[in-house]
């Protein structure tokens, strides 16, 4: 998978996911203090912050595995940096990035505009909820309850990752700090066009 891709993008991905492997911890105690008030679904409202690393790489990079692979290298910094579920959040890792390439897939890799990579922040989130149903024990929850989480972990995917994801990188871009990666030659050429 790997194979075709520059040293320079495979740096980049990693700087990322250990930027965003920091994140998501700090991340996780911001959802632990905000359940202690609402309840589990507080996790619900920022979840999309746990799939960002994932969009941001792959409307960066652009080529098969960005997601996946950059998704399951942020969770293995956040159990290296002591996550307390462990070794298991590795595996909601992959799940996450894979709702994400699963989006990008669809395209054949070739849509990076901003509802393309809000529907991989959606299928993230939803990959991670059908994931989290079953290990989580979400069905203990009536089916509103459950359903409300979703929804909002849906909307999370899409704003936090997908817009999220799409303004950081935008950003950085701005800068002029990617350039030599796919996302400035296509910005280029649809300055042209």
């Amino acid at each position: 998978m790997l194979k075709s891709w520059k040293l320079k993008e495979i740096v980049l991905m990693s700087l990322f996911a250990v930027v965003f492997g920091i994140v998501y911890l700090l991340f996780l105690h911001v959802g632990n203090i905000w359940a202690g008030f609402i309840g589990p679904i507080a996790y619900e409202w920022i979840f999309g912050i746990w799939f960002i690393v994932s969009i941001i790489c792959m409307y960066i990079i652009r080529k098969p595995g960005a997601a996946v692979v950059s998704e399951t290298i942020a969770a293995a910094i956040e159990v290296l940096l002591g996550n307390a579920v462990g070794p298991r959040l590795i595996l909601s890792g992959v799940i996450q990035g894979l709702g994400a390439e699963a989006v990008f897939a669809a395209t054949r890799y070739k849509r990076f505009d901003l509802w393309v990579l809000m529907l991989a922040g959606v299928g993230s989130s939803i990959f991670s909820f059908v994931y989290g149903y079953f290990l989580g024990g979400f069905s203990v929850y009536g089916t509103g309850y459950v359903a409300l989480m979703l929804g909002i972990r849906i909307l999370s995917g899409a704003m936090i990752a997908g817009m999220g994801g799409k303004a950081v990188a935008d950003g950085l871009l701005a800068t002029g700090s990617l350039r030599g990666y796919a996302i400035s030659r296509s910005k280029k050429g649809e300055a042209r066009a």
